[in-house]
């Protein structure tokens, strides 16, 4: 239902845009975000959006506030995550999922709020 997309291999400080396309259910009625699990480490979440039928408030961790962007666009169903600056302790495989008409914080910390899950994508930042 959900396909992320976008990773790859970038330089620190570079940039890179994930995708993640719903098939199957739509975004107005879902918080959609993303996780993120570096090798040997614990999931942590990254940043989600709030559903249309809310008031799309949006949520991001501390490590990557001012640097990734999350935005949406309803009428493709895809949510998208720009990511600058990037460093190298962002590599990780990452992960969109989706949550029905859950809040953003909730969303990012109960297990019980995400629906859905996509494949992951990795994003490897190495000089």
């Amino acid at each position: 239902q959900l396909q992320a997309s976008g990773g790859g291999l970038v330089q620190p400080g570079g940039s890179l845009r994930l995708s993640c396309a719903a098939s199957g259910i739509t975004f107005d009625d879902y918080t959609v975000g993303w996780f993120r699990q570096a090798p040997g480490k614990e999931r942590e979440g990254v940043s989600c959006i709030g559903s249309s039928s809310s008031d799309g408030s949006t949520y991001y961790a501390r490590s990557v506030e001012g640097r990734f962007t999350i935005s949406s666009d309803n009428a493709k169903n895809t949510v998208y995550l720009q990511m600058n600056s990037l460093k190298p302790e962002d590599t990780a495989v990452y992960y969109c999922a989706a949550g029905y008409r859950a809040g953003p914080w909730a969303f990012m910390h109960i297990a019980t709020m995400q629906d859905a899950w996509g494949k992951g994508t990795l994003v490897t930042v190495s000089s």
